[in-house]
């Protein structure tokens, strides 16, 4: 599984980073993590408010901070 948070390193990003560190840790599966800090990249996604997060390459959340239990939710769906 490949989870990605887009967004250019604001606090609110770096605060949903640890919140999809803590789902993981929580749920014991295994999972990359990866930090998309690109603008290009993040704007090619179609992603106009970050922070946003991707599982597998499909977008989940945008423009807002999700938290632990959400998180757990979307990656286990």
């Amino acid at each position: 599984m490949k989870v990605e948070v887009l967004g250019t390193g604001c606090a609110r990003c770096k605060r949903l980073a640890k919140n999809v560190e803590a789902a993981i840790k929580d749920l014991g599966i295994e999972a990359e993590l990866v930090k998309v800090d690109d603008i290009t990249e993040i704007m090619d996604r179609g992603v106009m408010l970050t922070p946003a997060l991707a599982v597998d390459g499909e977008l989940k959340v945008s423009g807002r901070v999700a938290d632990v239990k959400e998180i757990k939710e979307l990656l286990q769906g």
